[in-house]
């Protein structure tokens, strides 16, 4: 069993937060001007989401973030990462400004400061205005200087009360799954897509590094990764080779380019065709701190039909398991902790960790969840591990402060600390929410 990391010695500094996403939790998808994303056309689209669930109300955090607030400042928050949605600020993805959408977030950013908590404010997380998708999306070149305008618009509005700022969340995920793999939007399964997809979203970035640098004083500027040990399914020339191509992909694509100003081999030879003179000096700025979300090892196999000559392999049978069938390996995010310190050297974040599962109310009104206490109490145990041996992380935010909608999955596989029932929006604490609460309250102490 793992040791409690309340009995642990935590920097006097370090950062306890929850994240969410503005999708995944606003709803109100079609109040006050906002405009449609490209998660609202995938919702649409049958047979694309586990029981046709849709974003449409989620967990009403649009109308309900006085209560959630509450929530958090009752768990003992230090830190709360949430999106900003393109659409709500610029309908059309560009051009006139939505001023309901800014003073909404206005509304969010002074309550959360008003008992106590930073604001760390996500310019991405994965909802791009239908209207610039409808122009080529990140294929379209374009797209990476609407996001700097769009960046300049939310740094402008909130430079005076916002000094932590992400550019955006997982870049790997709705790149590879949105233009390689039609798991995600926009559902595109093409190559040379998902090559432009790469560089043009990490054009934005290094775009909207600058925006925010030139506009917010003493801004603390990071990204967010998906990095995850890539392994073989089977110990075999094909399945290492296919490990090593998705390692590219999955773990190097986005944060080498924008951190070393080169891209990783495989993918630099691909992508020379989309990369123009200046490009890499744009892409390539300085940042305060690295953001990494975790869960577990993903595994790889040979599979030469796909895009990229590799495919989504299992991981062991008798490995150890979410409920929704995730691996559970803490001690590889120990590893991937050293790794990523060892690479880049900046200060890191874990912006994401969490465990999904189908959580119940029992007769009294109790969401007991020791499968998510187990994960949790495993998995930063093994961080505190890595930083004992020399890794620079400054803060945890646990994934998510509340169930809520899980893309692909719906409703069907909440990972949130707080239960939301979603029929009559009612939010109840679970065990793991008063677990982490405890934590947080005895690591300062």
């Amino acid at each position: 069993m793992s040791v409690e990391p309340s009995t642990l010695k935590w920097p006097k500094n370090f950062v306890w937060g929850a994240s969410t996403s503005s999708y995944q939790i606003e709803g109100a998808v079609k109040e006050d001007g906002r405009g449609p994303s490209i998660w609202d056309t995938r919702c649409l689209t049958k047979g694309k989401i586990t029981n046709g669930d849709t974003g449409d109300v989620a967990c009403d955090h649009y109308h309900r973030y006085p209560e959630d607030i509450a929530l958090m400042k009752d768990m003992g928050l230090d830190a709360y990462r949430f999106s900003v949605a393109w659409p709500r600020i610029l309908p059309r993805g560009r051009g006139a400004i939505n001023p309901l959408g800014l003073d909404f977030y206005d509304r969010v950013v002074d309550a959360v400061l008003e008992v106590g908590i930073e604001p760390w404010l996500c310019l991405y997380h994965w909802d791009l205005p239908q209207a610039l998708m409808d122009q080529g999306g990140w294929i379209n070149r374009d797209t990476a200087y609407r996001y700097a305008d769009y960046a300049a618009i939310v740094a402008h509005r909130f430079k005076d009360r916002v000094k932590h700022w992400v550019t955006f969340n997982e870049f790997s995920v709705f790149t590879m799954f949105g233009y390689a793999i039609d798991w995600g939007a926009p559902g595109i399964t093409d190559r040379s897509s998902h090559l432009q997809a790469i560089h043009h979203v990490n054009l934005a970035h290094g775009l909207g590094v600058d925006v925010i640098r030139s506009t917010v004083p003493g801004a603390s500027i990071g990204a967010v990764h998906n990095c995850q040990p890539v392994l073989p399914e089977k110990d075999t020339p094909e399945d290492r080779a296919a490990a090593e191509l998705l390692n590219e992909h999955w773990n190097l694509a986005f944060p080498d380019p924008q951190i070393l100003a080169q891209y990783p081999p495989r993918i630099a030879r691909d992508i020379e065709p989309y990369v123009q003179p200046g490009d890499m000096a744009k892409i390539c700025r300085p940042l305060d701190w690295f953001g990494l979300n975790h869960y577990g090892p993903i595994f790889a196999k040979h599979e030469p039909n796909f895009l990229w000559e590799f495919g989504w392999g299992s991981a062991p049978e008798d490995a150890p398991r979410e409920e929704i069938g995730w691996p559970i390996f803490p001690d590889m995010f120990r590893e991937e902790l050293l790794t990523l310190h060892h690479r880049y050297g900046l200060p890191i974040y874990i912006t994401e960790n969490g465990c999904g599962g189908d959580d119940k109310i029992d007769e009294h009104g109790i969401i007991d969840d020791p499968r998510r206490v187990k994960y949790l109490r495993a998995y930063i145990t093994a961080m505190h591990q890595a930083m004992n041996e020399g890794a620079d992380v400054r803060g945890y935010f646990a994934w998510s402060l509340l169930d809520a909608f899980e893309w692909g999955s719906g409703y069907a596989n909440p990972f949130g600390l707080i239960h939301v029932d979603f029929k009559t929006l009612k939010r109840t604490p679970k065990t793991s929410a008063r677990w982490y609460a405890d934590l947080i309250r005895k690591s300062r102490a």
